[in-house]
C-alpha cells in the first residue's frame, strides 16, 4: 500500500464518517437519544479517540525507526565500501582484481536494493555473481608478509560486515505498518468523526473543521506509511551516501 493510497482511502473514509454523522443528526433516531444515552456516546467515542491516537503515536514512532534504521544501513554500506578500497589499495597491486569487482558491485547493489525494496514482496536473497566473484578474489589473496596478512583479516571482516548490512537491508524491507492495523484504525476513525457530526449542527464552521481534522489526520496516516518504505514515496532514503564512494574507489 502506498501512503498516497493510504491518504486518499483515510480521507474519503473520515468524510464518510462525518456524512454519516450529519445524516443520523437530522434522522429521528437523533431525536429519541436522551441525556445517558448521549453521554454514553460520547465516552465511547472520547475513549476511542484516546485509543486511536495512542496508536497513532506508537505507529509513527516504529515508522520512524524503520525508516532511521535503513538509512543507517545505507551509510554504513557506503563507509564500508570506502573503507574496503581503501584497505585494498594498500594491500597492493594484488588486490587490482578485487577493487575492480568492488567498483562493479556499488552501483549494483544499489540498484537491487532500491528494486527488491519497492517490489511487491516475496522475492528472495540472492547473491549476484559479481559478489560472489568479489568474495573469492577476497579469499584468494595470499599475503606475503605480516602487513598483507593484517591486511586480508581486515578486508575480510569488513566484506562480512557489508555482507551483512546487506541482509539487513533486505530483511527490514518489508512494510511496517500491516494493511489490516491500518483498516481497523481507519475505522476507528470513522467512529470518531461520524460521533462528532451526530452532535453538531452542520453549519459551515463543523464543516470546515470537520474537513480540516480530516485532513490532518490523513496527513498523519500519510506520513506513517511513507516513513515505513523508506525506498519510495516522497521521503525515501538518498542513494548518494552509496554513490559518492564511486569517486574513491575508482
Amino acid at each position: 500500500m502506498s501512503s498516497t493510497t493510504a491518504f486518499l482511502a483515510s480521507f474519503i473514509s473520515i468524510l464518510i464518517g462525518a456524512a454519516i454523522g450529519m445524516v443520523l443528526k437530522r434522522s429521528w433516531l437523533a431525536d429519541r437519544l436522551e441525556g445517558g444515552s448521549r453521554e454514553a456516546i460520547r465516552l465511547g467515542a472520547g475513549f476511542l479517540s484516546t485509543l486511536a491516537a495512542l496508536v497513532i503515536g506508537l505507529m509513527i514512532a516504529s515508522a520512524k525507526n524503520t525508516y532511521d534504521a535503513q538509512n543507517t544501513n545505507i551509510r554504513q554500506l557506503g563507509t564500508n565500501a570506502a573503507l574496503l578500497d581503501q584497505m585494498l589499495t594498500k594491500y597492493g597491486p594484488d588486490a587490482k582484481a578485487a577493487r575492480a569487482l568492488l567498483r562493479e558491485i556499488i552501483p549494483s547493489a544499489t540498484t537491487r536494493i532500491w528494486r527488491e525494496s519497492i517490489s511487491d514482496g516475496g522475492s528472495t536473497f540472492v547473491i549476484s555473481t559479481t559478489a560472489e566473484r568479489f568474495y573469492n578474489a577476497v579469499e584468494g589473496l595470499n599475503p606475503t608478509n605480516a602487513e598483507q596478512t593484517s591486511l586480508k583479516s581486515r578486508i575480510i571482516d569488513i566484506t562480512t560486515d557489508m555482507g551483512r548490512t546487506r541482509l539487513l537491508v533486505f530483511t527490514q524491507s518489508d512494510n511496517a505498518i500491516p494493511v489490516p492495523f491500518f483498516v481497523v484504525l481507519t475505522f476507528w476513525l470513522v467512529v470518531i468523526f461520524a460521533t462528532f457530526s451526530l452532535f453538531s449542527e452542520p453549519n459551515k464552521i463543523v464543516v470546515a473543521s470537520v474537513l480540516v481534522f480530516a485532513l490532518s489526520v490523513s496527513s498523519a496516516l500519510f506520513l506513517i506509511v511513507d516513513l515505513s518504505q523508506p525506498f519510495s514515496g516522497l521521503m525515501q532514503i538518498s542513494n548518494h551516501h552509496l554513490h559518492a564512494v564511486l569517486p574513491k574507489i575508482e
